[in-house]
C-alpha cells in the first residue's frame, strides 16, 4: 500500500502554527514511508474565503520546507498550479458537481433527506434546548418527510439543505493511531447539514469524498475534528468505502493552558517569518508540540524529525506554545549558521533598515551570540555603519580620569597606527595591545572601556578588539580621533 497523507487547509488568511504542525507530521509521515504528501484546498466556506489566501498558505509551506509531491502547488516562479489525478481539482469550490453527485445519492439510498427548516426556526431549536438544557443539534423534524415529498419540494425551488441521516443507537468505535479506542454514543450526534443551500458541501461530505477519491491512506489533523469522526465513519459506510486510518493530534495551548489564540500572540507562521525566526527553529519548535522522541536531544533538522517521527511518540495531552523555548532553539540555530547563509538571510531585514550591509559583511558575527532573531541584527550592530552621538563623559573608564584619558587615546591612535594591513585581526590586536598596555603601565580598563566606547559609541557592545576587527584600520582610527576631540 502506498502510503497517502494530505494537508488541507483553508485559504482564509495566513497559515496558523496549529496547521502548521499538521502539515509537517502528515509530510514527515508519507515521507517516511516512501508515501506521498499531498496538498488540498477546503474553500467551501465562502464567508470565510481570502482572496490571497492560498497563496499565503504555500508561501510558508514552502519556506519552511514542506513541499507537496501533489496537489495544489507553486511553479518555479510561484504560480499556483494543480499537480496529480485525485479524481479532478484539488480544490474543493471546483469540484462542486462530485459532491452533488454523491449527495444525490444518499438521498436517492435513503442515507441523507432534504431539510426545509429555516434559520429562525433553527434558532428557535437552539433556544429551547439551551433553556431546557438538552444536548444541542437538530431534532430530525424533517428525517421523516415522505422522500417523494421532499423531492418535489425541492424541485419547485423551496429553498432546502441536505442532512446526512445517523443511526440513533448504539455507539460508533474507531481506532485512533494516537488516542487508541474512541466510543461514541450514536444517539449524542445529530443528523449533519452534508450539503448546504448555496450548493456547497460542508466539510463533512467534501472531506470524506475527498480523501476516498484521492487515496488517502493517513488523515492526521487536529483534536478539534475528533467529535466528527462518528459522522465521517457514516458515510464511509453509506457509501461502501474503506475508511483511512486517523490520528487526532492534541491542541496547542498559551501559557495559561487555554487554546492558542491571536488574542495572546501571534499565530500565523508568517507574524514569526517577519520577526525574523529561522525555519530550521520553527520546524524544530512547532515538532517538539506534541511529539518527543524520546532522550535528552533536542536539536532535529527535518531530514532527522523525518527519520525519527512516530504517530506512536505523539502525546494525547494539550501542548503549551513557549515562546521562550522558541526564542532558544532561534538563537542555538542563528549560532550554527554557516557566515555566508546567516548574511544572506539577514539581508532582507537589513534592506528595510535601511543598512548597507555589503559594507561591513563580517559585521554579523559580532552579534550572532546575542540576538534572539535576525530583525534584531540590524539595530544591534547598527553602530559599525554609523556611530550614534554619545556623551563625552562616557568614555572615561570609572577607575580613571579625564585628564589620564587625553594621554592614553592619542598613545593608544599612534600605536594602532603601526599595525600592518595583514595583522589587523582580533587575536593579533589583542595580544599586542596587551603587551602595549602592561609595558605602559596602564590599567586594563583605563585603555580598553575607552576604546570599546570609542569604537561603538555605547555603554555596552562587543569587545574593542571584534569592533575594530569589523571597522578596518582606518575606520577604526578614525573614530579613536574623533573620541580625542570629544575629551573634555
Amino acid at each position: 500500500m502506498l502510503v497517502r497523507t494530505r494537508f488541507a487547509p483553508s485559504p482564509t488568511g495566513y497559515l496558523h502554527v496549529g496547521g502548521l504542525r499538521t502539515a509537517l507530521y502528515a509530510y514527515c509521515f508519507a515521507k517516511q514511508n516512501k508515501g506521498k504528501f499531498v496538498l488540498r484546498i477546503e474553500d467551501t466556506d465562502r464567508e470565510r474565503f481570502v482572496a490571497d489566501g492560498t497563496q499565503n498558505i504555500l508561501k510558508s509551506l514552502y519556506w519552511a520546507g514542506l513541499i507537496p509531491d501533489e496537489g495544489v502547488m507553486f511553479d518555479k516562479n510561484e504560480n499556483i498550479i494543480q499537480k496529480g489525478d485525485g479524481g479532478g481539482s484539488y480544490i474543493q469550490s471546483e469540484r462542486l458537481d462530485i459532491y452533488k453527485e454523491h449527495a444525490d445519492e444518499l438521498v436517492k439510498n435513503g442515507h441523507a433527506y432534504h431539510c426545509f427548516c429555516t434559520p429562525e426556526r433553527l434558532d428557535e431549536l437552539r433556544q429551547f434546548q439551551q433553556l431546557n438544557k438538552l444536548p444541542p443539534g437538530y431534532n430530525g423534524r424533517c428525517r421523516d418527510i415522505d422522500p417523494a415529498e421532499a423531492q418535489k419540494r425541492a424541485s419547485q425551488g423551496e429553498k432546502h439543505v441536505i442532512r446526512m441521516k445517523m443511526p440513533k443507537e448504539g455507539e460508533t468505535v474507531f481506532n485512533d493511531e494516537i488516542r487508541g479506542e474512541v466510543r461514541f454514543k450514536n444517539e449524542l450526534v445529530d443528523d449533519q447539514v452534508i450539503m448546504k443551500s448555496d450548493g456547497f458541501p460542508t466539510y463533512h461530505l467534501a472531506v470524506v469524498v475527498d480523501d476516498h477519491l484521492m487515496k488517502i491512506t493517513h488523515i492526521i489533523r487536529g483534536e478539534e475534528w475528533l467529535s466528527s469522526v462518528p459522522k465521517h465513519l457514516q458515510l464511509y459506510k453509506y457509501f461502501g468505502w474503506e475508511s483511512p486510518k486517523m490520528a487526532h493530534l492534541p491542541l496547542l495551548l498559551n501559557a495559561d493552558r487555554s487554546k492558542l489564540s491571536k488574542r495572546q500572540g501571534d499565530v500565523a507562521v508568517e507574524d514569526y517569518v517577519k520577526k525574523g525566526y529561522l525555519k530550521e527553529a520553527i520546524i524544530n519548535f512547532i515538532a517538539f508540540l506534541g511529539w518527543n522522541p524520546g532522550g535528552e536531544r533536542e536539536l532535529f533538522t527535518l531530514g532527522e524529525i523525518v527519520k525519527e517521527f512516530s504517530l506512536g511518540k505523539v502525546g494525547k495531552s494539550g501542548a503549551v506554545f513557549n515562546l521562550q523555548k522558541l526564542d532558544w532553539f532561534n538563537k542555538e540555530y542563528i549560532k550554527r549558521l554557516p557566515p555566508e547563509e546567516l548574511t544572506e538571510r539577514a539581508k532582507p531585514f537589513f534592506d528595510t533598515a535601511g543598512i548597507d550591509l555589503t559594507k561591513y559583511p563580517t559585521a554579523l558575527a559580532l552579534e550572532r551570540e546575542r540576538v534572539t532573531t535576525l530583525a534584531e541584527l540590524p539595530e544591534a550592530i547598527k553602530f559599525v555603519f554609523e556611530l550614534p552621538d554619545y556623551e563625552p563623559g562616557l568614555l572615561v573608564w570609572k577607575k580613571s580620569s579625564a585628564e589620564e584619558l587625553k594621554n592614553i587615546l592619542p598613545a593608544l591612535k599612534e600605536f594602532l597606527d603601526t599595525f600592518s594591513v595583514r595583522d589587523w585581526q582580533k587575536e593579533k590586536l589583542e595580544s599586542r595591545v596587551g603587551e602595549w598596555i602592561k609595558e605602559n603601565g596602564y590599567s586594563v580598563g583605563a585603555v580598553l572601556w575607552p576604546m570599546r566606547v570609542a569604537l561603538s559609541g555605547q555603554e555596552n557592545s562587543p569587545g574593542p578588539f571584534e569592533i575594530a576587527e569589523v571597522l578596518g584600520q582606518d575606520e577604526t582610527l578614525r573614530r579613536i580621533e574623533k573620541a580625542m576631540k570629544n575629551v573634555v
